[in-house]
């Protein structure tokens, strides 16, 4: 398929600049996957739609706050570092502004001293490996003082709030970018899926930048995925086992658990706790192994999102889905709308 097949014009206005307040009031579209026909409800509205026994995972990774704002040592110019993936203790692979002004060696100072970065290396892509000195404090407390949530660059509105880009269940330090299809979700809501008896399991995908990446081939085969780490716990394997073995539907939510599911079923090809790299793939033609539903919102055109979004619920489905919610007034992108597939 050409990278070319999965674009759809949408107007700027419709790219969400904030979360629905409250976050279940957010628009959800669902979708019969076999037939393609489409229902337009509130996300609140989602337990109507499962059943006591099913189960839906989510990702319960927190974003950093991986935007640093400094200086260069020397000359007081400023920079931007981004943090991408830690490397091991205090080294994390980086985007830096202005790369080319930052060779090996130079040093970046964060408020005040507060936290230092040295560029130890520049990787073949830009990227940067930077080390990080953080005296008096650890490296996450000096980050959380001086650092900003990366926001996508779709966005440009200013967050009042943090938490406003951070699901309810975050817990587990690590994405550069939140796994969006969370954010819909209360206390309130999950609490009334539990009483529902609708089972809640976490999995932990640290988000990275490259989710963002446009597709830059025109063949989608010959697109190379970046790797995200992920881990699956003994619970949450139980409760996955015990969820197909009953006859009743694990639900993903959001592309990142549902990365994360097939990919331990690619690399172990049964449910299992595990934890590694992945940089799996998805687009029409891959055969799901794991997931009976999902739980998405409006990706970008020429995305490897819509193209999971499509390999699940069929090309044609959704290319018509993403037209009737344009024509529809629906919201786009990590703040906007949501999708129910099933």
């Amino acid at each position: 398929m050409q990278k070319s097949d999965f674009y759809y014009e949408l107007p700027k206005d419709r790219i969400a600049q904030e979360p629905a307040e409250p976050r279940d009031s957010a628009r959800m579209m669902v979708m019969d996957r076999e037939s393609g026909a489409l229902e337009h409800k509130i996300f609140r509205e989602l337990p109507s739609f499962l059943e006591p026994g099913d189960l839906l995972v989510v990702n319960n990774s927190k974003v950093l706050p991986a935007r640093l704002l400094g200086t260069k040592e020397g000359t007081g110019a400023a920079c931007e570092i981004l943090l991408l993936r830690e490397q091991e203790s205090d080294v994390w692979e980086c985007l830096a502004k202005p790369g080319k002004r930052l060779k090996i060696g130079a040093r970046v100072v964060f408020g005040d001293g507060i936290l230092t970065a040295e560029i130890r290396e520049t990787k073949e892509d830009g990227n940067k490996i930077v080390a990080f000195t953080h005296p008096g404090r650890g490296f996450y407390e000096a980050i959380d003082l001086v650092g900003k949530l990366p926001l996508p660059h779709y966005i440009e509105k200013e967050m009042e709030d943090d938490s406003e880009y951070q699901t309810v269940y975050a817990s587990q330090l690590g994405s550069a970018a939140a796994p969006t299809a969370g954010l819909h979700f209360t206390e309130e809501l999950l609490d009334k899926l539990t009483a529902q008896g609708i089972g809640v399991a976490q999995v932990t995908l640290h988000v990275g930048l490259g989710t963002f990446r446009p597709v830059k081939v025109d063949r989608i085969e010959d697109h190379h995925m970046h790797t995200e780490w992920y881990s699956v716990s003994q619970e949450t394997a139980e409760l996955i086992q015990k969820t197909k073995q009953s006859g009743h539907r694990v639900i993903a939510v959001g592309t990142t658990s549902c990365r994360t599911l097939e990919s331990m079923w690619q690399s172990h090809g049964k449910i299992c706790a595990c934890e590694g790299e992945t940089d799996i793939f998805m687009y029409p033609g891959f055969e799901f192994k794991v997931i009976d539903g999902l739980i998405t919102n409006f990706h970008l055109p020429e995305s490897t999102l819509i193209m999971l979004v499509s390999a699940f619920a069929g090309y044609e489905h959704t290319m018509q889905a993403y037209d009737v919610a344009v024509k529809e007034g629906y919201r786009f992108y990590s703040f906007g709308d949501a999708m129910l597939i099933l």
